[in-house]
């Protein structure tokens, strides 16, 4: 403290009483909050650390304890993937300065494991970097490594590669699925365990599985190999945890272990007597608050009363209860990772944008919620709230006409050959686009039959689109009128893999069992994997292209700003800049533009492509210093 001071004293020489008491009253806040969460360890503000000091979060009776202490845990979710890499810092402080104590993060499989035994933790995907620097903006971490997370992502974090034939069977008993679960915790392992609180990082909670109770199976030998899965890869010096909806709590959890329970906005009252009464005399944590929802394409984008969430979350820590905020930051699925839901047996895939309608939008920028938020919890513990963090206003791009093109017909990969359709799974491919084609021999025309199509179809006679197939819609077939050789080409989206449910173990991409013509399976086709893993830097020209078309052009900025791309303009596909994906568009909505952070751009010229289904002359795109998350909706017919 005596060092603090010091530093005070110095600054002071320089400004005026005014400024010299702000000063003062920063630092004691500072302080005060860092004792009162018993996390001076942590580095809770800058300069106060005093290096690596062991944590354990333990349980007594209905309470937390940390070291000992009684310690009730206020944490909100944000998700490493879904911030690029140059922001995780930012979103942190932002949290930090809530009034939280710790963050809750999934772990993405799918996000590290993208070929069989191939891990990696370098770049955007330094989960451990992240976890590092919580701790040093001094929040505790409670990790959630799954090996099933959910998320709104692709498979709910499962690799597509689980699912090639014969498809691991997900969730279950199947040695084959037990062992690269195994592999991917203990390689998790190596990154993260050493990382608990017990030996001086910041991970204070792991939770085993994930909200197991909602799934069908409810085997709770399964439940129980998967906590030993978590602590052989090196995670038992941390409390471990489940957690559940209140309806499914004895199906999720396991008599020794710690129960949360997860639940949305109005629900509160109800959801934590549940778990008071299924587990009484035991801490009451809320695991997941949800406070707000994700979109569909095609449906309205959905908000929350924030006037409900922030007395449920008051009432809750005025009771002493413990909570996680789910999400405090929703961020972005980039590239190809959004997830699907299945509602009532109908395909709903989730848009880009993870926005949540949470306190921090998807730029991170903070909303009225995010302030009243912080009074919240300032009030009900009777701590003083952690200093604002400094805050970065969004910029705009200039217009960017799409005049250089390619059609993808003339990009195409040299083609595999089968007899019969084959997933994308097993042509080794997890996202993107898959282009099937032969020959129809016989003429006279008749109905085409996708079975199992997943997701969403282009359907071409001779290089003439003749119709549109969606899963959303429940379509998959349509009346072709060709004559005898006709080329046909069937060009299909993985549009999001199912993460709910036992739908899961069936979300192979592509058309996934036969095609059907005139009442007969159609053979002998050529196949061409699109995943977009890269892009060609040649072939295009100002030649007008109609179409699935590849566009490309060049723009300069001045400095870097975050910003959105305005993708109103365009039909269908994505977007990338300088080499990233920032995700898919759709005309349909609600999503009219997509988030392109600061750290994604660079002073002097950048490169944009943008891939459209429905190619054609005229196209461009601009930046907005704000999102657009609730553009008119297209009804489906």
């Amino acid at each position: 403290m005596a060092g603090m001071a010091g530093s005070v004293a110095e600054k002071s020489a320089s400004r005026d009483g005014a400024a010299f008491a702000e000063v003062v009253r920063m630092k004691v806040s500072q302080v005060s909050f860092c004792v009162g969460l018993v996390s001076l360890a942590l580095g809770c503000a800058a300069g106060l650390a005093q290096g690596p000091v062991a944590h354990r979060l333990t349980v007594a009776g209905d309470k937390f304890l940390m070291d000992g202490k009684p310690f009730q845990v206020i944490s909100g979710e944000m998700h490493y993937p879904r911030i690029p890499r140059a922001e995780w810092r930012d979103r942190l402080r932002k949290a930090r300065a809530l009034g939280l104590n710790a963050v809750t993060v999934y772990a993405f499989w799918n996000f590290h494991e993208e070929q069989p035994g191939r891990f990696d933790f370098s770049g955007d995907r330094d989960i451990a970097t992240f976890v590092k620097t919580a701790q040093e903006e001094g929040l505790f971490v409670i990790l959630r490594p799954g090996p099933y997370v959910c998320a709104e992502w692709d498979l709910g974090g499962y690799p597509a590669w689980l699912l090639k034939t014969p498809a691991v069977k997900l969730r279950s008993m199947d040695p084959r699925y037990i062992a690269a679960a195994d592999a991917w915790m203990k390689a998790l392992g190596g990154q993260l365990a050493p990382l608990q609180a017990a030996r001086g990082g910041p991970i204070v909670a792991v939770q085993v599985e994930n909200e197991y109770g909602s799934f069908p199976d409810g085997d709770h030998a399964y439940l129980e190999r998967v906590h030993q899965m978590v602590i052989d890869a090196g995670f038992g010096d941390s409390l471990l945890y489940t957690g559940d909806g209140a309806e499914e709590l004895p199906k999720g959890t396991l008599a020794e272990l710690p129960a949360g329970v997860d639940y949305g906005t109005g629900d509160s009252a109800r959801s934590v007597g549940m778990l008071e009464k299924f587990r009484p005399g035991a801490p009451a944590y809320t695991a997941e608050y949800w406070d707000g929802w994700f979109d569909h394409w095609g449906a309205p984008h959905v908000t929350v009363d924030a006037s409900v969430h922030l007395k449920e979350v008051r009432d809750v820590l005025t009771s002493g209860g413990s909570i996680s905020i789910y999400m405090i930051h929703g961020g972005t699925s980039f590239g190809w990772m959004n997830g699907a839901n299945m509602d009532g047996g109908r395909y709903e895939p989730d848009v880009t944008s993870y926005d949540y309608d949470a306190p921090l939008d998807e730029a991170g920028q903070p909303r009225e919620e995010y302030f009243a938020l912080r009074k919240v919890i300032a009030e009900a513990t009777g701590r003083p709230a952690p200093p604002l963090a400094e805050n970065t206003p969004l910029g705009t791009l200039p217009t960017i006409q799409l005049t250089e093109a390619q059609p993808l017909w003339g990009m195409l990969p040299k083609p595999l050959a089968s007899k019969t359709t084959l997933s994308m799974e097993d042509v080794g491919q997890s996202y993107g686009y898959i282009l099937y084609r032969t020959m129809l021999r016989r003429g006279a025309g008749g109905e085409l039959v996708l079975d199992q199509l997943h997701s969403y179809a282009r359907v071409y006679l001779d290089g003439k689109l003749i119709g549109t197939l969606d899963r959303r819609l429940g379509q998959d077939r349509l009346k072709l009128d060709a004559g005898a050789d006709a080329r046909l080409d069937i060009l299909v989206e993985n549009t999001g893999r199912v993460n709910f449910t036992a739908a899961i173990r069936t979300e192979q991409a592509g058309i996934t069992k036969q095609v059907l013509y005139q009442g007969k399976t159609l053979e002998d086709w050529q196949i061409f994997p699109l995943p977009f893993v890269t892009l060609p830097a040649k072939g295009y020209s100002a030649k007008v292209c109609d179409g699935p078309c590849l566009y490309q052009a060049r723009f300069s900025v001045a400095k870097p700003v975050d910003t959105f791309v305005d993708t109103r303009g365009l039909s269908k596909g994505n977007v990338w800049v300088n080499g990233h994906n920032l995700g898919r568009f759709w005309k349909i909505g609600p999503l009219g533009s997509l988030y392109l952070p600061a750290s994604w751009l660079k002073a002097g010229e950048n490169t944009i492509d943008v891939f459209d289904l429905d190619g054609k002359n005229g196209l461009q795109v601009q930046g907005l210093d704000h999102s657009l998350i609730d553009v008119p909706v297209v009804k489906a017919p």
